[in-house]
């Protein structure tokens, strides 16, 4: 790993990984891990902005982690780890907060989505970036992979980093976001104006990892279409087959100008029919190795304690410089 830069990925443990979590990050990270010094973390903690049950985090915890592992996440490669797990994480958030201000995170548009017509509005999710920074500036990231909708917390990540280097001295590596042109964002099967999420009450606007080939068949066969039958990209006009376009050139390496003359003069029934397989063969591999997880769990939480006891390690450094720094605890002894 030495030369190369250092990335940080985060995924929540909000259950039921689908192909937009999968063509929009893991893949990708996946196809990185010999090109940066990767730590992936599962952000527990960020999953608790919301109303939730104790029981079924641990259980998504070690979902999401199967998912990361079975998809081509190596430990051998690449760092994996659950949030929780490093505590200097919720202290270095404290200490970032007291820097960043209440007008930047005010300004936050996923906290004004996600707060939008609700009675009560937990800190924690108005603080969520601060951790987000965190958890970046911690291990000295120079690269975060995220979607389009995360670049605004990146900003305020740099922000903060500045900041701190300026007030304290340099200590932090300010990162830059890695945003992916094509992938980052797969829209919903049933709505293609809205991003594949596992919290739209349709199952059938997402394809899940853990989908039987049946079902992955009629979920692309009821996807919407455009009025216009030209299987052509054109994310304006024609969004719906724009989406499908992408998953297809992702899933199967092909460009898409190639599958719009492959598929030049032909219906959406004999597309929609050749994505589901291209699909179904992708996945395949990841879900007959999560059966395998699932059958040795044990695999899993070791592979995690390996990969915090390698964080931790990390990190403790670091915040020994940052409390030096900041002029926090006693002074050593002469």
């Amino acid at each position: 790993m030495a030369g190369k830069p250092r990335a940080f990925s985060g995924i929540q443990p909000t259950g039921g990984i689908h192909l937009g979590n999968y063509l929009g990050a893991i893949r990708n990270w996946v196809l990185q891990q010999d090109q940066y010094d990767n730590i992936f973390s599962i952000v527990d903690l960020h999953a608790m902005t919301v109303p939730y049950d104790p029981v079924e985090l641990r259980q998504r915890t070690l979902e999401v982690a199967s998912v990361l592992l079975a998809a081509g996440i190596d430990p051998e490669r690449s760092i994996l780890f659950v949030q929780s797990d490093v505590r200097e994480h919720t202290e270095l958030c404290w200490i970032l907060g007291t820097l960043a201000t209440f007008g930047e995170l005010r300004r936050m548009t996923q906290f004004k989505e996600k707060s939008k017509g609700q009675e009560r509005v937990g800190a924690g999710l108005f603080f969520y970036p601060v951790l987000q920074a965190a958890d970046i500036l911690l291990y000295d990231a120079a690269v975060v992979p995220v979607g389009e909708d995360q670049k605004q917390h990146i900003e305020l990540t740099r922000d903060v980093a500045i900041r701190f280097n300026h007030t304290f001295g340099e200590t932090f590596v300010v990162p830059e976001a890695d945003i992916k042109p094509a992938g980052a964002r797969i829209m919903s099967l049933t709505d293609p104006t809205k991003k594949m999420s596992k919290s739209d009450p349709d199952p059938d606007s997402r394809i899940e990892l853990r989908d039987p080939p049946d079902v992955i068949r009629r979920k692309i066969r009821r996807a919407v279409t455009d009025s216009e039958t030209v299987i052509r990209y054109d994310e304006e006009r024609k969004p719906a087959i724009s989406n499908l376009l992408t998953i297809y050139s992702l899933l199967a390496g092909i460009p898409i100008p190639e599958l719009e003359e492959r598929y030049a003069g032909k219906g959406y029934g004999q597309f929609k029919q050749d994505l589901a397989e291209v699909i179904i063969s992708a996945l395949t591999p990841i879900q007959e190795r999560l059966e395998e997880l699932a059958a040795s769990p044990a695999i899993v939480i070791r592979t995690l304690q390996e990969g915090a006891a390698k964080a931790r390690e990390l990190a403790a450094a670091k915040m020994a410089v940052v409390r030096e720094r900041c002029g926090l605890g006693l002074p050593p002894l002469d």
